[in-house]
């Protein structure tokens, strides 16, 4: 049994679950830009004590190479949880990060999410030149 079968993926214009990925900055070679990854772009996901997203994670891999990198990962952690009971509580996440990164080499962007209810999705693969 592979983890590869388990993860699911597919169009975020038609999946809450879908990772989206998307450049706010131009990447140059050997500068910093900023990348967002969000869940529920299109479709909004719910973030309720019942049911969210747990996290976020990038990932780069540059041309002409196997091995992926792991360029960050948040977690989100406020779901309306409360002693008052569920979806109560004063604080809530969304599911979106943003990424400062730099990469010297062009390659391509990927990005994972954790659904508590649907479990582990992937995101279409985003190529970047630098």
């Amino acid at each position: 049994m592979s983890l590869t079968n388990h993860i699911q993926s597919a169009d975020f214009k038609l999946e809450k679950h879908a990772p989206v990925i998307t450049l706010l900055t131009d990447p140059k070679s050997g500068e910093y830009f900023t990348v967002e990854v969000s869940v529920g772009k299109d479709i909004a996901h719910p973030n309720t004590t019942e049911h969210f997203i747990s996290w976020i994670a990038l990932y780069y891999l540059p041309a002409g190479t196997k091995m992926i990198t792991e360029l960050g990962k948040v977690e989100f952690t406020a779901h309306g949880e409360s002693l008052k009971g569920a979806n109560n509580g004063p604080a809530h996440t969304d599911s979106s990060a943003i990424f400062k990164v730099r990469l010297d080499k062009k390659g391509t962007l990927m990005a994972s999410s954790y659904c508590n209810l649907h479990g582990l999705w992937q995101s279409e693969a985003l190529s970047v030149e630098v």
